[in-house]
């Protein structure tokens, strides 16, 4: 069986179970098996009516929800190529990707997200609404769809058949689309289910099944990965559905574990401390002994008194703080980028591990994955089974094996360089242990990775906000791990140029950005870059790692000016 007829199976073997709920704000709405795979044959009734052929792509613009999963299933099961984008992404972007990609139709969740598509390209290709997709009632209450197996609900798939592509920008800020098979989804999906069976202790055939929470956007590789993989174990998961709600759907969730990016832990951990300073007195004392006691048994330098602290934080403070967070929670999963290994020993300290992954859109999302009661803090774990990972030039990070994208849309040059040799050359530079552990030491190339996971080209924002300030000598955008753009701007003569004016040159880039692709701070640098002082290559261009560890300081005192 391919991965997709074994979620099939998953599905009718839980046909009666619930498998999937959107938390709203006043309510909870949830399908059973039965009712996702009724649902999925109403999409693939309207797209074979819709003419839809195998081979075709078809965007899916839309947020998370079950009608997303729906019509993904529905569209692959037909042999159609989805390629998922972003809804909040600005117009601009989202359609010069999908001029890229040439598709054959348009699968949108609301009139707004498809208006908007139409004013940027008049001439799309048609435009279905989800709305029009579920009008026809259900079928999946007949015998005939309720009795169907997974091979009549699916074509016959190849392993090379193209079943997704999903855009990622490169340093140039051009966006690739990478193109995954049948095959790479059918060697993921079980290791990742194997992960989860070993940090939960159970089976995709349990009793009860796990209680998962999701809320990143199911268009990006990993996301879309754990989502499968919760339907292929018959997992409860449930779907966020605003993320100004996020604690309360957390709480309505009960969740056993869920997948994040390091703003949120990062954000959650800050909160926490601030609330323990407030309280003061015992509690305060007591934390920070704690945490003091829990440094120096990641650094193996523990002493009588420092287990004496931790075990009095344990059966005093932690129990109140792990409820707090979640009352089910045995676990957290993060990628996307390095978590703060302080933030990753404040989780572990507390009772609640975080297991972290490492991976690229460009390998099926996926290199490594922590082992459940192994985590190393600062490793992203070991290589997942039937995965090759080796250190080349500069420490780059390369990689081979049955998840590696079959090519970039329509770029077989870009294609042949990211996999010259044999290898996937990631461009992410890494370390290993003895034991096979990895970290993520930094990255070859310019691309900035939020700590929410976002990847941003800097050139052409610099470029955009250089035109409009003129004065300005150089900019360097900065954020990398951080929750935010900010900019590093230096001038010959800094008393011609207005903090407004700058400000005002800043609003106006943001304007036709993305929210993730806005810069909110900026800082002044008095000495220009220059080949003689190190932050420029002798043939002119910015040495970016350079300028960063020069202006360390600087950079930290301002994104701390902008947090206060």
């Amino acid at each position: 069986m391919n991965f997709l007829e074994r979620i099939f199976e998953s599905l009718e073997r839980h046909a009666d179970r619930p498998v999937l709920q959107e938390v709203h704000e006043s309510s909870v709405y949830a399908v059973t098996g039965r009712e996702l795979l009724a649902q999925v044959e109403q999409a693939r009734a309207f797209i074979t009516a819709a003419g839809m052929r195998k081979g075709d792509r078809c965007v899916l613009l839309a947020p998370n929800g079950i009608r997303w999963t729906a019509v993904d299933l529905a569209l692959m099961a037909d042999g159609n190529i989805v390629v998922p984008m972003y809804a909040r992404q600005s117009a601009v972007e989202l359609v010069a990707m999908m001029k890229d990609c040439t598709p054959a139709r348009i699968c949108c969740a609301d009139p707004a997200l498809r208006d908007a598509v139409l004013q940027n390209w008049p001439d799309a290709p048609p435009i279905s609404l989800f709305e029009d997709i579920f009008a026809a009632p259900p079928t999946g209450n007949t015998p005939a769809a309720a009795t169907a197996s997974p091979e009549q609900k699916s074509l016959s798939l190849s392993d090379s058949d193209p079943v997704t592509i999903i855009y990622t920008s490169g340093t140039s800020g051009e966006p690739k689309g990478v193109i995954f098979t049948v095959a790479n989804l059918s060697h993921m999906l079980p290791c990742t289910t194997s992960r989860l069976d070993l940090l939960t202790g159970k089976s995709e055939n349990a009793a009860a099944p796990d209680r998962v929470f999701h809320y990143l956007p199911l268009c990006f590789a990993a996301s879309w990965i754990f989502m499968l993989t919760c339907l292929n174990r018959g997992s409860l998961l449930f779907l966020s559905m605003d993320l100004n709600r996020l604690a309360d759907e957390m709480k309505t969730a009960g969740a056993n574990y869920f997948l994040n990016v390091p703003t949120l832990l990062e954000r959650v951990r800050e909160k926490v401390e601030e609330q323990i300073q407030k309280r003061g007195g015992f509690a305060a004392w007591l934390f920070a002994k704690a945490r003091a006691a829990d440094q120096h048994r990641f650094r193996n330098e523990m002493n009588t008194s420092d287990a004496f602290y931790l075990w009095l934080a344990g059966r005093l403070m932690f129990p109140t703080m792990r409820k707090t967070l979640g009352a089910n929670l045995k676990a957290l999963i993060c990628g996307s980028a390095p978590l703060a290994v302080d933030t990753q020993l404040f989780f572990g300290m507390i009772g609640i591990p975080v297991l972290q992954g490492y991976g690229l859109t460009e390998t099926t999302g996926i290199c490594t994955l922590d082992i459940p009661g192994k985590v190393v803090p600062g490793r992203v774990g070991p290589a997942i089974p039937g995965i090759e990972m080796i250190l080349g030039e500069d420490h780059e990070i390369l990689v081979r094996g049955p998840h590696i994208f079959a090519g970039y849309w329509r770029r077989p040059e870009a294609t042949e360089k990211a996999l010259a040799g044999g290898w996937f050359h990631s461009g992410d530079q890494g370390e290993v242990d003895a034991n096979g552990y990895w970290r993520i030491i930094g990255r070859l190339k310019n691309l900035i990775i939020l700590n929410s996971g976002h990847n941003i080209a800097p050139e052409p924002i610099e470029e955009k906000l250089q035109h409009s300030l003129p004065a300005v000598k150089q900019i360097v955008l900065v954020g990398n791990n951080l929750s935010y753009l900010a900019a590093v701007l230096t001038a010959d003569a800094f008393d011609t140029i207005e903090p407004a004016h700058i400000q005002s040159a800043i609003a106006v880039v943001n304007a036709d950005q993305p929210h993730y692709k806005q810069i909110r701070a900026f800082y002044l640098h008095r000495e220009p870059f220059t080949i003689e002082n190190g932050l420029l290559t002798a043939n002119g261009k910015l040495r970016r790692d350079a300028i960063a560890r020069r202006l360390e300081q600087p950079i930290r005192e301002m994104y701390a000016r902008k947090k206060a």
